[in-house]
């Protein structure tokens, strides 16, 4: 069990002679503010709009119980890499013990806002960005009024209307309670949340909940998500499944684990769907690697793949393509230790590189996160201090090679012919790195044309974890509607999908033809009688139903 203090960690760092041969470079010093505070989490988001990185610390004092109320601390990029503490312009006045720190744009005015999560029974945050990265506290108007023993928040369009809902960790009193259930807010569109929590997710109270982490498991293009516990012998991990209209099922098979403090999404085979890694989440306190069976619902224990994999007080990880060969390596980072460094080799099994990529720097992280602060297009790493040891967060840029390999866009929705618009487009987009905010990217755009006219490009508004969520207007009757996906990442490497397409509504070409493949076949006659007794495009002479006069015009043009 994890004490307030660690005697055997020194306050010393101790450095590798050998740094300056480093793949990823501590320069900690010239980047970074020297502040000392208990930091529990971080993210990497342009508040700014400027084009850069900058980050948010999640700041709270107290392992076990409430100690100094922080600022949350608010780091702003010059452009190159180097950051200025600019809390207190940016968010001025706002102290808590904040567990967790995420980025969404709650009121899709194009600026990213910010949640806190708070433990020891308190209100998390919703603060609102003016457009220049100044932040108002806007809770009271915005949040229902629920106190919790919050660790992780997460932003994601659970229902698919457009706008980003959130899901708290809520363990009760405090992050270590027993008492506690997940908490679901659903946003109305306008950045005001209502809580959802019974409706939706009918969870039972679940003990110690440490992290909770949306994805999309089973390949149908909405958000599942997972919450993970660290209360060993007393419950497991859930893994919830999405219907697609945000309410959710919770999987009844599922690996059991043991004191998880995070978990993390990745493809770590290359075979399209997401696996699963949970840090301290094995047998005494290894990481425990869980593979999926493509649809989800059955989940392989594949931690033997890890080697080495210690008994050693791990507390985050992240994948990220630190050789730049097209598959994901994982990063763990360590409290009481060096972080480590592993390698796939392709299919999943993970190898640990001691030498040449990472410093050997022993300190306390919490957290870390993987991102181009640089603007060189390589993904560097930002870890987070606390609980023990010197609390100065650290900073390590990356001067390996750049990111030469384009997105993989794994999934483009199809949308059905003779369907009144708008059309909703959702895609999954994977890459070299990973993080709560999908792959480093640089924009996903949606593509089309219509009736084979000048192509339309739409930027993709970002959904949740790997999923962004792009509308083509209504079109006019019998258009035919081509469209694609193209994911540019940090490094300009850009991918796009294959073509698809569809007919908007309306009688055009050959009457009888429903499919608008070309002909009026077995196909059209099918679709006709499923819509029997209703209206829709089969009902071919507008009276308002699908009978027996539209079957004869069906028939009169069979096989045309």
């Amino acid at each position: 069990m994890k004490t307030e203090h660690f005697a055997a960690l020194s306050c010393a760092v101790a450095i590798a002679s050998a740094a300056t041969a480093q793949q990823f470079v501590d320069q900690t010093s010239t980047r970074f503010p020297t502040i000392a505070e208990y930091t529990n989490q971080c993210t990497l988001v342009d508040i700014d709009g400027d084009g850069d990185k900058d980050i948010i610390f999640a700041n709270g004092q107290g392992y076990s119980t409430l100690g100094a109320l922080l600022k949350p601390r608010v780091y702003i990029n010059n452009g190159s890499g180097v950051f200025a503490d600019e809390t207190d312009t940016r968010a001025a006045g706002i102290t808590g013990c904040f567990r967790g720190v995420e980025a969404g744009d709650v009121d899709r005015d194009g600026d990213w806002d910010i949640v806190l999560a708070q433990d020891y029974n308190r209100r998390p945050l919703l603060l609102i960005n003016n457009g220049t990265g100044v932040f108002a506290d806007q809770t009271v108007t915005r949040l229902p009024n629920v106190t919790m023993g919050s660790s992780r928040a997460q932003f994601g369009d659970v229902d698919n209307d457009g706008d980003l809902d959130v899901l708290f960790c809520n363990s009760g009193a405090n992050r270590f309670s027993t008492t506690g259930r997940p908490r679901l807010f659903i946003n109305n569109g306008l950045g005001v949340f209502a809580d959802a929590t019974l409706t939706q997710f009918p969870s039972t109270a679940l003990a110690e909940q440490m992290d909770c982490v949306f994805g999309d498991v089973d390949n149908d293009l909405d958000l599942d998500f997972h919450v993970g516990t660290r209360a060993s012998g007393t419950g497991s991990s859930q893994l919830w499944l999405n219907n697609g209209a945000g309410t959710f099922a919770k999987l009844s098979t599922f690996v059991t684990d043991a004191s998880a403090y995070s978990y993390d999404f990745g493809d770590i085979e290359g075979d399209g769907d997401l696996d699963l890694i949970g840090v301290n989440a094995g047998t005494s306190n290894t990481e425990l690697l869980l593979r999926n069976n493509g649809a989800g619902t059955s989940w392989t224990n594949v931690s033997p793949q890890i080697s080495p994999n210690p008994t050693v007080d791990d507390n985050d990880s992240r994948f990220i393509d630190f050789d730049n060969d097209g598959d994901l390596d994982l990063l763990v980072a360590a409290l009481g230790g060096p972080d480590r460094i592993y390698r796939n080799n392709g299919a999943g099994t993970f190898t640990q590189v001691t030498t040449g990529v990472l410093p050997t720097i022993t300190d306390s992280s919490l957290d870390i996160k993987v991102g181009d602060v640089t603007g060189d297009g390589k993904p560097d790493i930002i870890t987070a201090q606390g609980e023990s040891g010197a609390f100065q967060n650290r900073i390590y840029i990356n001067t390996g090679r750049g990111d030469s390999i384009a997105p993989n866009v794994k999934l483009v929705e199809q949308v059905p012919s003779r369907v009144a618009g708008p059309y909703v487009v959702r895609t999954e987009v994977f890459d070299g790195t990973t993080s709560d905010r999908g792959y480093d990217d640089k924009g996903v755009f949606l593509v089309y044309t219509v009736n084979g006219g000048k192509q339309i490009t739409l930027p993709m508004a970002w959904s949740g974890n790997s999923l962004w969520r792009g509308v083509i207007p209504a079109q006019d009757a019998c258009a035919t509607v081509v469209y694609f996906v193209r994911a540019l990442d940090v490094s300009n490497n850009v991918a796009t999908s294959p073509l698809k397409s569809f007919v908007t509504p309306g009688t055009c070409g050959i009457l009888g033809d429903l499919n608008g493949d070309g002909s009026v076949d077995a196909a059209d006659l099918a679709e006709m009688l499923n819509s029997w007794g209703s209206g829709g495009p089969a009902d071919l002479n507008g009276d308002g139903s699908v009978d027996a006069s539209d079957m004869s015009i069906l028939l009169g043009n069979f096989g045309l």
